[in-house]
């Protein structure tokens, strides 16, 4: 079998498992580079999915998705656009092709000192033979002339040619809208730039009223008559009708557990007095986000109907809706819409598991659609939600920390504005010389909870004598806390120093035991059952971190979302994994990087006991467990499940419920237990040990509207 050969300019080694184009090389897993090396054997034929499976894992039972795997690995390495696919081509339902040169290296008894990457035998003979090829010394001094050249036309460009889109935003100066002790989010401006608008939450924290603000005068009008869950806020073009989605629980939860709604009010009303809005079209069975206005009587809106988005129009006097873009292997992000271009601009997840940028017309014709070239300042696997700017051809986004440009082609560039606390993406004011952002943090304290307290002394309904102590404090926020098993320290997330890292409380000594980058976001993590090491979902990848020092990454092709469980003795773990875009509940081995999906229910949570038993609850707050051809519900938890999570200790389920009402459930007996009455700061709960429960408290959700101004 040949150990060496060329795919088009790159140099395979399979002797060194490496991949090799202009001197910089790269280890692909061996069984990539057998899949590839299969394609190229059959150079231009279809090898179908059968064959390569047969070839590359002979009498083996591999996860389905193992070979998507390494097409994705080797279209990575190759540099290849899963859109365009000029070296690794994908024929549906067929199988793949390799679709560029395949030159086979033969061995040469004598090779000691030559190059690990020779020329490919065709190119090397017509650089030896050919007379007209110039010395060293002139092709030194031709490079030299056509350097200088470039730098002084670059120069001259500079001096005498306008700035183009890709001269840097430069951010001037930023200053509160509103700074009132409530929270402010999901601000826009009216068509006209005379008016923000914006939620304020009072301290019920789920739900607000819609708040405009006159820019020059400074006054401020409540523009809803109810409280409400509002979100997507989009004026008409002419500025008579603002646009939102509310979302409400549904009388009787079918298919979800929220409904939601699209719905109107008429704004020069509402200056006058609060409205009551108008129904436009009611979700009872999907979820809808990221309003847009089109016309008059046009909206396009993000459609979830059970795992993907699409992007659909709805006719308000028709009352009708299409689809203007979809992917079938694929799913979107989000999108903005400028009624100036009258273009769409899209972020999507590929088939190739990699991030795109799409531009459309309204009705749904691909204008452009590119590769996100990411920089390293942001993690690869990060979703973005930009909006337009003046720029032609530009869009802008936030990372929380940073502000960056995206442009049509996938290049993103920093803007010019550090920050201490978060930031949302910005939306441009008319002019163009000013955009509305929303800034500040979330603050939450890890507190100690004792059982004992709910027997002793019975709740109020209220939750006014609820005893608790503190663990970990700061003025930002303090998550996911677990205690450590066999020690007696306990491990929690924090941005106490500028950046989510983890962190280590025993006693009176605490410790950082990370050094994320600043852009970096933790999911969750999980510790090791001996205690010496935690597994943790770092911007959707993992990452082991030993307790005295160290850090290990551990490679898998898709991002995860949720990391639940952590097997260290058998190295699986326990998580939700995206596929193409699509949220998968499966079981990972995190030696090979195999993945066994487990359910295809929306999972929102999952744990196991102490005996190995999976509970895990659906996106309608739902418990179920496998049991035998298929999974069971536990019917005795109806109703009980909450966005606050749940713990499986000593075979005994622990959740709090919507009413915020602390309760357990036995695995073993089926028994049912009302605990006691939670304050509604509670977050979440995260773990247990000698009957104290480990909580997130809320203790500020400070919001802003900024308005900041371009140099």
């Amino acid at each position: 079998m040949e150990e060496q050969y060329w795919v088009g300019d790159f140099f395979v080694d399979l002797s060194r498992n490496q991949l090799t184009q202009k001197q910089q090389s790269q280890t692909l897993p061996p069984k990539a580079l057998a899949v590839l090396t299969c394609l190229a054997k059959n150079k231009a034929s279809v090898v179908s999915q059968d064959e390569l499976l047969s070839h590359v894992w002979p009498n083996s039972v591999v996860a389905p998705n193992t070979l998507q795997r390494c097409i994705a690995q080797l279209r990575k390495a190759l540099g290849d656009d899963g859109k365009v696919q000029r070296y690794i081509k994908t024929h549906a339902k067929q199988g793949y092709s390799l679709e560029v040169d395949v030159h086979w290296q033969q061995p040469e008894p004598n090779n000691a000192n030559k190059d690990s990457s020779p020329l490919p035998t065709t190119l090397a003979v017509q650089v030896e033979d050919s007379p007209h090829q110039p010395s060293k010394t002139v092709s030194r001094l031709i490079s030299a002339v056509i350097a200088l050249l470039i730098i002084v036309f670059g120069v001259i460009g500079y001096q005498f040619f306008p700035l183009t889109a890709s001269t840097p935003l430069v951010v001037k100066s930023m200053q509160p809208l509103t700074s009132t002790d409530n929270r402010e989010l999901a601000s826009i401006y009216s068509p006209d730039g005379e008016y923000v608008i914006f939620m304020r939450y009072p301290e019920v924290l789920c739900t607000s009223h819609l708040w405009a603000k006159n820019l020059a005068t400074q006054e401020e009008f409540q523009l809803t008559q109810d409280l409400g869950s509002y979100g997507s806020l989009a004026f008409a073009d002419d500025g008579s009708k603002l646009a939102f989605v509310e979302q409400n629980s549904c009388g009787q939860a079918v298919t979800q557990k929220s409904c939601f709604q699209l719905q109107s009010l008429d704004f020069a009303k509402a200056l006058k007095s609060p409205q009551t809005p108008t129904t436009l079209m009611e979700c009872n069975n999907s979820k809808i986000r990221s309003l847009q206005w089109l016309n008059q009587d046009q909206v396009t809106l993000m459609q979830q109907l059970a795992h993907r988005w699409q992007l659909i129009r709805y006719s308000i006097s028709s009352h009708s809706s299409d689809t203007i873009f979809s992917l079938e292997d694929g799913n979107l992000i989000d999108y903005d819409y400028s009624p100036s271009q009258n273009l769409i601009a899209l972020t999507s997840i590929h088939h190739d598991d990699q991030r795109y940028i799409e531009t459309l017309t309204p009705d749904g014709q691909l204008a452009s659609s590119h590769l996100i070239d990411y920089p390293d300042s942001i993690p690869k696997f990060r979703n973005i939600s930009a909006n337009f700017s003046p720029r032609d051809n530009q869009l802008i986004f936030s990372t929380g920390k940073q502000l960056f440009t995206l442009s049509f082609k996938g290049q993103i560039t920093p803007v010019s504005l550090p920050l201490v606390d978060g930031i949302g993406s910005p939306l441009f004011h008319p002019d163009g010389k000013r955009m509305l952002a929303i800034k500040g943090h979330y603050d939450s304290d890890i507190v100690a909870v004792p059982l004992s307290q709910f027997t002793d002394n019975p709740l109020s309904l209220d939750g006014s004598n609820f005893r608790h102590s503190v663990i970990a404090r700061s003025t930002f926020g303090e998550n996911h806390a677990k205690y450590q098993p066999n020690g007696d320290a306990i491990a929690y997330t924090s941005k106490r120093s500028g950046s989510w890292q983890m962190w280590l409380t025993q006693g009176s000594n605490t410790q950082q035991l990370s050094q994320f980058p600043l852009s970096s976001y933790i999911y969750d993590f999980v510790w090791g059952a001996d205690g010496d090491s935690l597994l943790v979902n770092v911007s959707s990848e993992l990452k082991q971190i030993d307790v005295n020092g160290g850090e290990t990454s551990i490679s898998l092709a898709q991002p995860l979302s949720k990391l639940f469980d952590w097997d260290s003795s058998k190295q699986t773990a326990l998580a939700m994994v995206q596929i193409r875009g699509v949220e998968r509940f499966a079981e990972i081995n995190l030696a090979t990087g195999d993945i066994h999906q487990l359910s295809d229910k929306r999972i929102t949570w999952a744990a196991k006991s102490d005996t190995g038993q999976l509970i895990y609850m659906d996106h309608m707050d739902r418990f179920w467990r496998p049991d035998g051809a298929e999974d069971k519900l536990v019917s005795a938890l109806e109703l009980q499940g909450s966005d606050k999570r749940f713990i499986i200790k000593n075979n005994l389920v622990y959740g709090v419920n919507d009413d915020f009402q602390l309760w357990s459930y036995g695995l073993d007996d089926k028994q049912f237990r009302f605990i006691g009455q939670l304050p509604d700061t509670i977050d979440y709960i995260t773990d247990l040990k000698k009957q104290t429960l480990l909580m997130t408290m809320r203790i500020a959700a400070r919001k802003d509207v900024v308005e900041l101004t371009l140099d």
